[in-house]
């Protein structure tokens, strides 16, 4: 075997240049940045007591740690959830986390919309999907780090894009776009316009909530055109909107502001000029790392 060594002789050094890629790594496995951040300190930790002389490649060695550490939190994680009161959403974060999203299946695999339909996956079939769509692995590789044979590797791979393939591989708005579209949602809302409303919307829209126990917020998806154009302008009627800013959250432009006196967090699925999905997140707890400044 030959052996790379890491010619700056700095362990550290080296966790430290690939972190952002692991932090992306572990957050679109878990699709929260809290356990992300856990498990790439354990794959540090583990990394400091490793022999130099036994790692080949330091990338794919510490790709294969934290794709494992990921795994074990996520099968946890999968029954903590199913007891989480209301719908559970993923924690949104900024891209500049991860450093430069160069590839469009890298963005596409941090895009809110798509973590949240990577719940829909089993452990081994998203930690699949993640490494062969946004790292481009080999399937041999990925079947090595997921400890399971070649053809399983692939099988999940067809599963999971199979049932990830809606809103997947088509247009996608621009940032402005996406953002112009954004502003006249919030008019149509705060003005209770429930026609322009209603036509911003497609007609098999669904609106999600997470105030996870700690903020009052729907305990079910809201469905359909109608329901979720009701659903809004009614919150609009009864609380307002209070003062609304756009941010960056996974990649994409979102809406922050206040509503009933509660932060909150809204991201868009937006498809062929109109909202195919909302995902409102209200639980304090996963709104530090979008919060804008003051």
């Amino acid at each position: 075997m030959i052996v790379v060594m890491d010619t700056r002789g700095d362990a550290a050094g080296t966790f430290e240049e690939y972190r952002p890629l692991l932090l992306g790594l572990a957050y679109r496995l878990l699709g929260s940045m809290w356990d992300a951040e856990d498990a790439v300190q354990e794959a540090y930790l583990r990394w400091t007591r490793t022999d130099p002389a036994e790692v080949e490649t330091p990338r794919a060695y510490l790709v294969t740690i934290v794709t494992r550490l990921a795994l074990d939190q996520l099968r946890s994680a999968r029954v903590t959830r199913e007891a989480y009161t209301g719908p559970w959403l993923p924690e949104p974060v900024s891209a500049a986390a991860f450093g430069p999203l160069e590839t469009a299946e890298m963005t596409d695999t941090l895009a809110y919309a798509t973590l949240h339909m990577m719940e829909r996956l089993s452990p081994p079939e998203r930690a699949v999907f993640v490494l062969r769509e946004a790292f481009e692995l080999p399937y041999e590789e990925i079947a090595r780090i997921v400890g399971i044979p070649v053809a399983t590797c692939r099988q999940h791979h067809r599963r999971a894009a199979a049932r990830l393939a809606e809103g997947r591989d088509r247009f996608r708005p621009s940032t402005a776009d996406h953002t112009e579209l954004l502003g006249r949602f919030l008019d149509a809302a705060r003005g209770g316009d429930l026609a322009a409303l209603t036509d911003l919307l497609a007609e098999d829209v669904v609106a999600w909530n997470d105030g996870g126990g700690k903020v009052r917020a729907a305990l079910r998806p809201v469905q359909g055109r109608d329901a979720v154009a009701a659903f809004i302008t009614g919150l609009g009627a009864r609380y307002g909107f209070g003062e609304v800013r756009v941010v960056e959250a996974n990649g994409a432009p979102a809406l922050w502001t206040h509503i009933d006196g509660h932060e909150q967090l809204t991201a868009f699925d937006v498809r062929d000029g109109r909202v195919h999905g909302l995902f409102a997140v209200l639980n304090p707890d996963k709104l530090g790392r979008v919060r804008p400044a003051p």
